[in-house]
């Protein structure tokens, strides 16, 4: 070591210390910077983007020190949107002091705070468009090639709105903003409707075909000759010419699809792409005859091959050229484990011959006989685009479904066809000319015809086959072959997916740059070699016959090559090379883009929001939406929404004015006075999708001022409440604030009343039925509950229910009568009651009644003299009735005797405030008061012995007790025995309590439904007092016109009640105007769909309706409580309808089915004039239109037989007597098939002791003659009868099941009802000619379709593919 060096070395210590220091050092400096940006001010930057309707609610955030340079900032707010920076532009937006509006400079250095930004406070910016131009997404991952960003280019992106496809792919996020600019590639993208991923693959292929598109271009639409809506290419062109030079990244398909003359429904199914290329090249065919483009399609797409069969004997060979459009590959041969590796392996395989041997020898016209020979297929001709289609798509016959395979089948970028071209140019002598019949054969290429066998002896040569040349010229005809057919790859169309459903996209190669993109809807990308590699399918294990089931589902299905060729390959048309009708079609589609870019532009800054007017003259609430320019003023805008709301005629324009509203609380929040110039857009605080407040249009009268409505004040709604005339006033309004206390709100409300504060009681509705007393003057009306829409009622009399107890005081009642009150519009039956809801038979009770017994002789009927007390407490209610209102007749003054319950005439009736005076409710309640039922201990006994022996059968005797006779309706019910007097001096005028108080001698019954857990157990408590004693029950009804043409003509009847009534006092109610009591009426609750409901629950209020509600009153017995109502069919085996609805019948908890048979024969004479006894019917289950199990007389519902609400039930007749006669039985239902004659026998019923097929076999043979060894047997399918065309039952059943018992499989007949067809196995089947058999398809077709049934039965119905050059189907009526 050299001195000089050793005393430079530093001793270890002090390189430590000195590390130390500098690193202290730093840390000081950082921590400095760091406390210095702390101190730095911020300003705090809200982004709104503008530039489209999806983007204009979002908001971004950026909290920035005050010296970032403005450049920064649009870097950072570039990052933040996802638009690539330079194209977008910042402003200042409204919220904004600053009234800069010119674009911030997104290159200055200078800092935001220099700009004018203010430190500590919102800075409200505006994202928008740049020159008029969308701003461009930022690409993700732009520029990198590795496998992760590459799987986000390849995999099938979702599409927006789209259904039906598979999820095993990862979403990607989009945003409307995307389809408004063009993708960065350059390429424009086409919209998905719903399932259409298959057309937009095909018609992004045909559009980067530059012969395809070339040749349409020189196509010229002649408007007078067609229609452009309907013409296929003129729509084909125009969505090339927008894929060309549009400006969004992705374009709508809707005008090619309505040009094929599909409607929206066709956008939800999706086709193969391969069948929609063959049937739109027909269709473009078809229009472009006798043009120039008449022969394109074959000219670019079709290829020519031989089909021949070869005797191996003589070389005798038969043949015939067939045309094709695509040429079919298998993926996997029938029957093998294996798929071809390659499209290569597969093209070898299609034109491999097979051998015709054995049974399949050929008939050789030279030989005279059958020989063997080779059958195969030769390719004459390859078309300039040759396409090649991967038949992925298979059927399992072991699970009899369609299955995808997802085999790896490899394709090359350039595919030699050399190989497979037969280059014969003559015939050999041992051939035999064949007509061309491309015509008829076109696009088939008999792929089902290859062999399965790929060995290379007997000689083959794979079709070719040049016998009469040498082998010299052989191989230089074929030299000069091979280099004119290498194709280059250009279009991969990609299915991922299952056979049931998937995903199309396509991967498609530019001519223009020879780079590959992804053309997936909307989304178009840059991909590589690599993720075409990955379009192989399978997986990366070896290929075996479960490779498929666990191989990526994403494969390519389609292949389309391109002949290199320079003197044919074409180049995409420049600009300047377009036709003149393109060159105007381009101009024309670009007025449409830029008109479209406006408008959307308009709508960007339209302001968008709910309306509401109150009309002066009609006083209905309207409501609209105002759509208004943010730049309009408040004047314009008031003239807009005066012509919106139609008030031309009724009040001039100077008479109205915009103010905020908030509709859901009823409330003004503010007026504009002085800002009529204002524009709109800085009232309503910009342009937003949803605003938290409406505008309402008020109106004044000419000598009317409006009232000025400031922030923070509350409305309140005043009602006079006048309790001599118990009214309540429509509302005053008046404002108040919320720091106000009660006593200044008094008087606040007395300036605008009129009326004394001293003696003013204020009551407040904070919400419903709390209605609270406002008594503490020096409360403030926040204190109070007060909130920005209020509703308050006054009182101000000097009457003494001031002294009274607020919640005992009439005006708490009246109160809470009017906040319980609904209006409800009542349907009364047309038809008068009929003599189906009065009793027919009668029978004297224990006690003496006279009246009783006056309505005992008086009834008469076809069953005799028995009556029960049921039906003579009706009667004598009814007596009872007409006796009151003939005691009213007499006292009172007006004319009430018109109106009687035994037939109310709907006409007479009048307002019921002025029918009768207190007088006469006083004689009323006198006659009530004396009316006594005669030991009513026994009736009780009477009831309760009928419910032992009924099951609660009989207790409707209750429902007949006595009702009050005054038909007026202003009622104010008190559900004890006395009246409520009223402080007009009206005494309750309809008492219900007069039956109810006669109802608790004996239990009332109130039910109105089947189930006994379904509502409370009755009105009633053990007591027998009522449970709502103390309530009162307002009802007052009024006659009503309909408007016209709703229930104009008909009896209508306006209620309002107190929804807290139960539905058995509301029936009580209405018993004066329906005519009969009120167990013989329905209540129906009509809904907006005017489907109608029947309302059964006695004990339950009116809770559920509202005011407006509809009630449809129906005549009819309702039910009880364990009662059901039951839909009764007749079951007609033999006709072409077997089921046929009769009538409704009531069935009761504990009845026997022989007691229900027993109440069915009068209602089956009368309604449907069927004279039968109960031996000559049975009643069996009905289970959708299937018959059922017999139902025995003796069986007992709910005990037996299960029993439910809309029970349905067969009523079938019989021949002769019943056979079912226990449980165990089975009754089927036997047809005979007679194949010799190809008809089926009717139908005849078989009763088995046991389920044992011998049995059944033994019943068939003795009904039917066969001998029981020939006895053949099936199961019918389906719904009853089992309809099958005759066609088809002598193979399609699975017939002679090998089973012994009936209740296994594959029968399963455990019940009754079941359908066996049968037949000889020794008949033969008839011999049908094709007239014969064509002309018995028709009339079975017709005979199913009639009955419902089809021909074939098809799980999965799929909609064929067609397109229609008229552009509209035709309407097939017979078609399924």
């Amino acid at each position: 070591m050299v001195p000089s060096e050793e005393n430079q070395l530093v001793p270890k210590e002090d390189m430590f210390w000195s590390c130390r220091q500098s690193i202290f050092a730093e840390m000081k400096k950082k921590f400095s910077q760091v406390e210095s940006a702390a101190e730095e001010p911020r300003v705090l930057c809200i982004i709104q983007d503008t530039t489209n309707s999806k983007t204009v609610n979002e908001r971004v955030t950026l909290n920035l020190p005050a010296s970032t340079p403005l450049k920064r900032l649009f870097e950072d707010v570039a990052l933040k949107v996802g638009y690539v920076n330079g194209t977008f532009d910042l402003m200042w937006g409204i919220g904004d002091s600053v009234n800069d509006t010119a674009p911030l400079d997104q290159n200055s250095e200078k800092t935001v705070l220099d700009a004018g930004f203010e430190p500590g406070k919102k800075n409200f910016l505006h994202l928008t468009e740049k020159d008029g131009e969308q701003p461009h997404i930022m690409p993700e991952e732009s520029g990198t090639t590795d496998d992760s960003a590459q799987d986000r280019f390849i995999g099938p992106l979702p599409r927006e709105g789209s259904v039906g496809c598979t999820s095993d792919y990862v979403s990607q996020s989009y945003s409307y903003s995307s389809v408004l600019s063009k993708s960065e590639t350059g390429y424009v993208g086409l919209v998905n409707q719903a399932m259409t991923c298959y057309l937009n693959s095909l018609l992004q292929t045909l559009f980067m075909t530059p012969e395809f598109r070339n040749a349409l271009y020189k196509w010229e639409f002649e408007e007078s000759e067609e229609d452009p809506v309907t013409s296929i290419p003129y729509q084909l062109q125009r969505l090339f010419v927008l894929l060309q030079t549009s400006k969004k990244r992705a374009i709508e398909t809707t005008d090619v699809t309505r040009s094929f003359g599909w409607d929206s429904s066709e956008a939800w199914q999706q086709h193969d792409v391969q069948e929609l290329c063959r049937v739109m090249f027909d269709a473009l065919e078809q229009k472009w005859k006798q043009t120039e483009q008449a022969d394109l399609i074959n000219q670019l797409y079709q290829g020519k091959l031989k089909d021949y069969v070869r005797c191996l004997e003589c070389g005798y060979e038969g043949w015939r050229i067939d045309t094709y459009l695509d040429i079919p590959l298998v993926i996997r041969p029938y029957g093998s484990n294996q798929a071809f590796a390659s499209v290569e392996e597969a093209l070898h395989a299609f034109i491999q011959p097979e051998i015709l041997d054995g049974p399949n020898q050929y008939f050789c016209e030279r030989c005279k006989k059958k020989c063997d020979a080779r059958k195969g297929l030769r390719f004459l001709h390859f078309p300039y685009l040759l396409t090649l289609q991967l038949k992925r798509f298979d059927f399992d016959y072991t699970t009899m479904h369609r299955i995808k395979l997802n085999d790896r089948m490899t394709f090359p970028e350039e595919l030699d066809m050399s190989v497979f071209i037969d280059v014969e140019d003559e015939k050999s002598p041992q051939t035999e000319s064949c007509t061309d019949s491309g015509a008829e054969n076109e696009g088939s290429c008999h792929s089902d015809q290859m062999s399965n066998d790929f060995s290379n002896d007997d000689g083959v040569d794979e079709g070719i086959c040049l016998e009469s040349s040498s082998a010299a010229e052989r191989i230089s005809k074929a030299g000069s072959e091979k280099s004119s057919l290498l194709y280059e790859l250009f279009s991969v169309m990609v299915h991922s997916g299952s056979a049931a459903g998937g995903h199309y996209y396509a991967c498609i190669k530019s001519f223009s740059d020879d780079q590959w993109y992804s053309f997936n809807d909307q989304h178009v990308s840059k991909i590589t070699q690599e993720d075409i590699k990955k379009t192989y399918g399978g997986s990366s294990g070896s290929r075996g016959y479960y490779s498929s089931a666990f191989a990526s589902s994403t494969n390519a299905y389609m292949l389309i090559y391109r002949l290199k060729d320079p003197t044919r390959n074409a180049k995409f048309l420049e600009a300047h090379e377009y036709p003149e009708h393109i060159k105007q079609l381009v101009q024309k589609e670009r007025e449409l883009e830029e008109q479209e870019k406006r408008q959307r532009e308009i709508e960007r800054n339209t302001c968008k929001i709910k309306l509401f007017c109150m009309h002066p003259t009609k006083q209905i609430m309207m409501e609209n939406k105002l759509e208004v320019h943010k730049d309009r003023t408040l004047k314009e805008a008031v003239e807009i929404a005066y012509k919106l709301m139609d008030l031309e005629e009724a009040v001039p324009l100077d008479c109205c004015r915009l103010v905020k509203y908030d509709e859901f609380h009823d409330y003004l929040e503010r007026s504009y006075e002085g800002e009529e110039d204002t524009p709109m857009g800085l009232l309503l605080g910009g342009v937003k999708s949803t605003y938290m407040f409406d505008l309402l249009l008020e109106t004044r009268r000419p000598d009317q001022t409006f009232q000025c409505y400031k922030p923070g004040e509350v409305m309140v709604k005043v009602h006079v409440v006048d309790l001599k005339t118990e009214s309540v006033a429509p509302p005053i309004s008046v404002r108040a604030y919320l720091n106000q206390t009660v006593s200044e709100f008094k008087q606040l409300i007395s300036k605008a009343t009129h009326l004394p504060a001293e003696t003013m009681r204020v009551v407040l509705e904070r919400c419903y039925n709390d209605l609270r007393l406002l008594n503490v003057s020096s409360k403030t009306l926040k204190a109070e509950g007060f909130f920005r829409s209020n509703k308050v009622f006054i009182e101000s009399s000097e009457s003494l229910d001031h002294h009274v107890a607020y919640t005992d005081s009439h005006l708490w009642k009246l109160l809470d009568r009017h906040a319980n009150t609904i209006r409800l519009y009542v349907l009364l039956p047309e038809q008068s009651p009929g003599s189906q809801f009065r009793r027919a038979v009668c029978q004297k009770p224990s006690g003496d009644s006279g009246n009783l017994d006056e309505a005992c002789e008086r009834v008469k009927g076809p069953i005799g003299n028995m009556k029960s007390v049921e039906a003579i407490l009706e009667e004598s209610t009814e007596k009872l009735k007409s006796l009151s209102l003939q005691q009213q007749q007499q006292e009172g003054d007006n004319g009430d005797s018109s109106k009687s319950t035994e037939a109310s005439d709907f006409e007479n009736i009048e307002s019921p405030l002025n029918e009768i005076d207190s007088s006469a409710s006083a004689e009323n309640r006198e006659l009530e008061n004396q009316i006594q039922i005669s030991d009513p201990e026994n009736i009780q006994s009477e009831e309760r012995s009928d419910s032992d022996v009924n099951n609660d059968r009989s207790t409707s005797s209750v429902d007949s007790d006595i009702l009050s006779s005054s038909h007026s309706s202003d009622t104010l019910c008190n559900v004890d025995n006395a009246p409520l007097p009223l402080a007009n001096g009206l005494d309750s005028h309809s008492i219900t309590s007069s039956r109810r108080s006669k109802a608790n001698q004996g239990k009332k019954e109130t039910w109105d439904t089947a189930e006994e857990d379904s509502g409370t157990d009755s009105e009633y408590d053990e007591s027998g007092k009522s449970r709502g004693e103390a309530q009162y029950m307002y009802f007052k009804s009024e006659p009503y016109t309909a408007d016209e043409g709703s229930g104009e003509g008909q009896k209508w009847l306006m209620v309002h009640v107190d929804k807290r009534i139960t539905l058995s006092a509301f029936k009580q109610h209405l018993e004066p105007f329906v005519g009969v009591p009120s167990s013989h009426f329905k209540v129906f609750r009509v809904y907006a769909s005017n489907q109608e409901f029947e309302s059964v629950r006695l004990n339950e209020t009116l809770s559920s309706f509202s005011d407006d509600n509809k009630i449809t009153i129906r005549l009819g017995r309702a039910l009880k409580k364990g009662e059901y109502r039951v839909k009764v069919y007749q079951l007609l085996v033999n006709e072409s309808e077997p089921c046929k609805f009769l009538l409704d019948a009531v069935f009761a908890k504990g009845m026997t089915v022989r007691q229900s048979k027993e109440e069915l024969l009068p209602q089956l004479r009368e309604q449907c004039g069927l004279d039968l006894t109960t031996d000559r019917f049975r009643l069996r289950k009905k289970t959708w239109k299937n018959p059922g199990t017999v139902f025995l007389d003796y069986h007992i519902y709910e005990e037996d037989i299960n029993i439910s609400s809309n029970w349905e039930v067969f009523l079938e007749i019989l021949d002769g007597v019943e056979k079912m006669k226990s449980m165990s039985q089975l009754a089927v239902l036997s047809r005979r098939w007679r194949p010799s004659e190809m008809k089926l026998d009717s139908f005849q019923e078989v009763v088995l002791e046991s389920s044992s097929v011998e049995e059944l076999k033994e019943k068939l043979s003795e009904i039917s003659g066969i001998p029981l060894e020939n006895i053949e047997f099936a199961k019918g399918r389906g719904t009853f009868p089992c309809d099958i065309s005759i066609l088809e039952i002598h193979q399609d059943l699975d017939w002679n099941p090998k089973v012994s018992t009936l209740n296994v499989w594959p029968l399963y007949i455990c019940d009754d009802g079941a359908v066996i067809f049968y037949r000889d196995k020794t008949e033969e089947l008839m011999e049908l000619t094709d007239e014969q058999r064509n002309e018995l398809m028709k009339k079975e077709s017709s005979r199913l379709q009639k009955t419902g049934h089809r021909v074939t039965y098809s799980p999965r119905k799929e909609k064929a593919l067609k397109i229609y050059l008229d552009g509209a189907p035709n309407k097939d009526l017979t078609q399924d």
